[in-house]
């Protein structure tokens, strides 16, 4: 079944089940391998994207409840997000695989909270595992690209 979804600005014509998820139609069809499988029950974060605005979990998302849905992936970032950035200079990945989901995780706090605290870090970042255990760095970036003085990682 044809499907029109709307990715990082444009309108992608897409053949699956509506019942298939947003992640295996990023990665299978439209080879963005940007957004990472990780547990696939939407527990560890490591497929995070945006719809309208909000982190979601791709892995757990069927595309037949996207219609009309502005759709945003790490892709659409644009390699020059203030956390992408944020995360280069601080050094943030150790193996980087989870990192695209973190990024998406704090983009959409720093969409909605432009100066976060670290109890809304903490809240925004739960859902997202780092079996490296980068949380302080990756709390440090947040604060940096929110313009605050970046703690000690």
């Amino acid at each position: 079944m044809d499907t029109t979804l709307d990715i990082n600005g444009k309108a992608v014509a897409v053949t699956a089940a509506p019942e298939t998820p947003l992640l295996w139609v990023l990665r299978d069809e439209l080879l963005m391998t940007g957004t990472k499988y990780g547990c696939g029950i939407a527990q560890c974060g490591a497929c995070t994207v945006h719809a309208d605005g909000q982190a979601i979990r791709s892995c757990q998302t069927p595309i037949g409840s996207l219609a009309g849905v502005k759709i945003t992936t790490i892709e659409g970032l644009g390699g020059a997000h203030p956390l992408q950035a944020a995360w280069v200079r601080l050094d943030v990945p150790q193996c980087g695989y989870c990192q695209s989901g973190q990024i998406m995780s704090a983009a959409a706090l720093l969409a909605r909270t432009p100066t976060p605290s670290d109890a809304d870090i903490d809240a925004a970042m739960s859902g997202n595992l780092c079996r490296c255990g980068a949380y302080q760095r990756i709390r440090a970036a947040i604060k940096d690209a929110a313009g605050a003085a970046p703690a000690h990682a």
